[in-house]
């Protein structure tokens, strides 16, 4: 799925970048990410495109709009408190962006 801001884009790739790791580490999948995975990375995806926030959004922690179902905001909770300390030795800038827009105000709800 593309979008069309290169924040959301950016935000993409970086949930992606993590599903994959997870799932190559704890899956041993092949070719990550396995089917389980997929299925996460393409819900994640739909909810970020759906975003009522989009370029003003902050980082999904700090939301206040929670539009993941609970099963799916426990597996990427899981996934990003492993796959996000990682990310600093293998996608650095990756890193940084994500540090940055997680200082970004949080957007009110209207």
């Amino acid at each position: 799925m593309k979008f069309t801001s290169k924040r959301m884009q950016r935000e993409a790739d970086c949930v992606a970048l993590m599903i994959n790791r997870y799932c190559k580490d704890h899956h041993k999948a092949q070719s990550p990410p396995c089917e389980q995975c997929e299925e996460l990375l393409h819900y994640a995806l739909q909810r970020l495109h759906h975003c009522p926030f989009q370029e003003q959004k902050s980082t999904c922690g700090k939301c206040p709009v929670h539009c993941y179902k609970p099963d799916m905001q426990n597996k990427i909770r899981k996934i990003m408190r492993y796959a996000g300390p990682r990310m600093v030795f293998t996608n650095p800038i990756m890193s940084l962006h994500h540090l940055i827009d997680g200082l970004k105000k949080t957007p009110e709800r209207q």
